[in-house]
């Protein structure tokens, strides 16, 4: 009886399916919302739509808190943040893409390779989107490395030397003439430098047609709309068969409340829309924020507004006062960067990593491993 036992034993072991392979991601897309913390992200709801956990990302089916620190600090500014971010490597503030023995403003550290530089070694296509300047640290951490997230014509004149693959092949945000002074002032001809390397240069999102190829869409006003360029960008980069690799941000910092809790509901609405455009089994779509933000919600009731008809005004017309400090009936916000963890949230091949307790580092770790890389 006992060796009966152990042979059907054996047998069920020796049948028993192997665990099946982990699914890898074609196509990797990080959306970054600047500031966007947690109370952010509680209040562009509460005000959106007038309940908690509303936005699609509060339901993406895998999430985490991140937490955020520099490399010697315990609040991030955006340049240190996107580094660990992009390249899983922590360092200090100020520092865009290079190792914490960089000295902002004066001294180089190694230069760290970056997600965007790891697919572009692969052949795959990669992009960055942003409403901020795209030589701005978030956007800039991607594709650049310098000592000093201030250094905008340097950082984007690198764009014309690539050190992996061919160089990004699509960046769409605003400063248009900030960026081609930079340039200039170093002595680059900036739009010419790109067309040479095959770069179609545009002004607005009308002007890129539908077949473009490598595409720099630089624009003199940040309130483009977002939803529209990361769909055009899917659009353009799903072309290549290997894949891509992009980068979406928001500026989500609500110094400006009103403005800043309704770009946090279009760049949930913007995210939404491309979890949908692109296809389930071969993306990995995460969210996440470099950093939080002093915003709260403090009292208030859930039949009530978030604000009381007579703050409207003060809300759309901030004053300098305001810019540093403003308490309303319901809300407080100072202006300033503060360290308790953000959420990350995911979802598609490679997102179960995405759970518990996580580093800013770690989100470079999940993104390689979803694409079945190793250094």
């Amino acid at each position: 009886m006992a060796k009966a036992k152990i042979t059907a034993l054996l047998l069920a072991f020796v049948v028993w399916p192997a665990p099946a392979a982990a699914q890898t991601a074609k196509n990797v897309i990080l959306f970054l919302g600047d500031a966007a913390g947690i109370p952010t992200l509680h209040g562009a709801s509460v005000f959106g739509y007038g309940e908690p956990q509303k936005l699609f990302i509060q339901h993406m089916p895998h999430l985490a808190l991140m937490e955020t620190s520099a490399a010697n600090e315990w609040v991030t500014d955006s340049a240190a943040g996107m580094t660990a971010i992009v390249t899983g490597h922590k360092t200090h503030n100020g520092v865009i893409s290079q190792s914490d023995a960089a000295v902002r403003r004066k001294k180089d550290g190694e230069p760290l390779k970056t997600i965007l530089e790891y697919a572009e070694e692969r052949g795959l296509s990669t992009g960055v989107i942003s409403n901020s300047s795209v030589a701005s640290a978030t956007p800039a951490a991607c594709y650049a490395h310098v000592n000093d997230r201030g250094m905008e014509g340097e950082i984007f004149a690198q764009i014309l030397k690539p050190p992996f693959g061919d160089g990004i092949d699509l960046v769409i945000g605003p400063d248009r003439e900030e960026i081609l002074e930079a340039t200039k002032a170093l002595g680059v001809d900036i739009e010419a430098g790109l067309r040479e390397r095959g770069y179609g240069v545009y002004d607005s999102l009308d002007a890129i047609p539908a077949d473009a190829g490598r595409v720099v869409a630089l624009f003199d006003d940040e309130d483009f709309d977002l939803d529209r360029a990361t769909q055009q960008a899917i659009q353009i980069l799903s072309r290549n068969p290997k894949g891509f690799f992009l980068m979406v941000e928001s500026n989500l910092h609500v110094e400006d409340i009103l403005e800043g809790l309704e770009r946090a509901v279009a760049f949930d609405r913007a995210i939404q829309n491309a979890a949908q455009r692109v296809k389930a089994d071969e993306a990995l779509i995460l969210f996440t924020a470099d950093h939080s933000y002093d915003f709260r919600i403090h009292d208030g009731g859930r039949d009530e507004p978030l604000f009381e008809e007579e703050e409207m005004p003060r809300l759309r017309e901030m004053t300098e006062e305001d810019e540093q400090a403003i308490r309303l009936e319901n809300v407080r916000r100072d202006d300033d960067h503060t360290g308790e963890p953000v959420l990350l949230t995911a979802q598609g091949p490679g997102a179960e990593r995405v759970k518990g307790a996580l580093s800013n580092t770690d989100v470079f770790h999940i993104m390689m491993a979803a694409y079945g890389w190793t250094k």
